[in-house]
């Protein structure tokens, strides 16, 4: 929103105050001189009269490697959630989400502009995945996963990357995320899921994590 407009809403004063006050040269944004033109994020520090205004709100990203039986949630209603393995003080939430079952990868943060973008949106976002099963899976299992099928009643899975690693696992790369996608389609084979774990999500990796532990994320991941 315009700084105006910031003013307006913070301190219940007229757009005309508000206006004064920016004229008056009494407001600094980020330590410099606030101008009309301006208009205000989260992350912006506001003074007035030197007095602080607005805390910036400073955005943190982790990378989650969430253990197999714990809830992807931060209800504290529900046990076994996250929150009782997140440090974090303020308000955190995971983008990506796992079921119960299946563990690995979560993005935690308090950016939810990060969470449209990967969660919400219709863009291609890789996800990426090791999938262990029951029985052996064929060389025609495979390319059934890789082409699409059909799931949820009348939903095709888009094609998807998929690499064997041994007679009962492979890996697969989704760019959509339908509920329990994974073992639905692996269900299309009358075969089950045994142990399904997430190694990335774009570019941002598992790696050493183990289950539990997190790491803040530098600016390239980010």
């Amino acid at each position: 929103m315009r700084i105006r407009d910031f003013l307006v809403k913070r301190l219940g004063i007229s757009k005309d105050e508000a206006v004064k006050i920016i004229s008056g040269n009494r407001l600094k944004i980020n330590g410099n001189k606030a101008s009309q033109k301006h208009y205000m994020l989260e992350t912006d520090a506001v003074e007035l009269d030197d007095s602080p205004l607005q805390e910036p709100v400073i955005y943190k990203y982790y990378a989650f490697h969430k253990p197999r039986g714990i809830e992807c949630t931060l209800n504290p209603e529900i046990s076994n959630n996250l929150r009782d393995l997140l440090p974090f003080a303020g308000n955190f939430f995971p983008v990506g989400r796992l079921d119960l079952q299946s563990e690995g990868l979560l993005l935690i943060t308090n950016n939810g502009k990060l969470y449209q973008q990967i969660a919400l949106s219709e863009k291609i976002v890789e996800k990426e995945y090791e999938v262990t099963v029951e029985k052996e899976v064929s060389d025609e299992d495979l390319r059934k996963l890789a082409a699409g099928v059909i799931i949820l009643g009348d939903k095709i899975t888009r094609p998807a990357k998929v690499a064997r690693i041994n007679a009962t696992a492979f890996n697969i790369i989704l760019t959509q995320g339908l509920n329990r996608q994974i073992r639905r389609m692996v269900h299309t084979l009358n075969n089950h899921v045994t142990k399904l774990r997430r190694l990335r999500i774009s570019k941002v990796k598992l790696l050493g994590l183990q289950p539990g532990e997190f790491r803040e994320l530098n600016v390239e991941d980010i």
